[in-house]
C-alpha cells in the first residue's frame, strides 16, 4: 500500500470522526406499526431476550424515527472505521 492510500485511508477516517460527532442522539430498536384495526406506532427494542415496547405517541414518532435511523447510521460508520483502522494498523506493524 502506498503512502497515498494511506493519507486517503487516514482522511476517510477523519471524516467518520466528524460525522460521528455530529450523529445526535441515537436510540437501538426500531419503530414497527402494530394493531389489526387500530394501527399504531411503538417504539420495540429487544433487550435480554425479551421485546420492550413503548408508545411514543404521534407527536414523538418521527423523533423515535430520526434516533433509531442515527443508530443505524452509527452502525455504519463505526463498521467502515473498523475496517480502514485495521487496514492501517496492519501497515504500521
Amino acid at each position: 500500500m502506498d503512502k497515498r492510500e494511506i493519507a486517503t485511508m487516514e482522511r476517510r477516517v477523519k471524516t467518520l470522526q466528524k460525522l460521528l460527532a455530529e450523529l445526535g442522539p441515537v436510540m437501538r430498536g426500531s419503530v414497527v406499526l402494530i394493531g389489526t384495526r387500530n394501527k399504531q406506532f411503538y417504539f420495540s427494542l429487544n433487550k435480554d431476550k425479551k421485546t420492550h415496547i413503548m408508545y411514543p405517541g404521534k407527536k414523538r414518532v418521527n423523533t423515535a424515527k430520526e434516533y433509531s435511523d442515527n443508530y443505524k447510521k452509527l452502525l455504519d460508520i463505526v463498521e467502515e472505521m473498523t475496517i480502514l483502522t485495521m487496514k492501517l494498523l496492519k501497515q504500521n506493524a
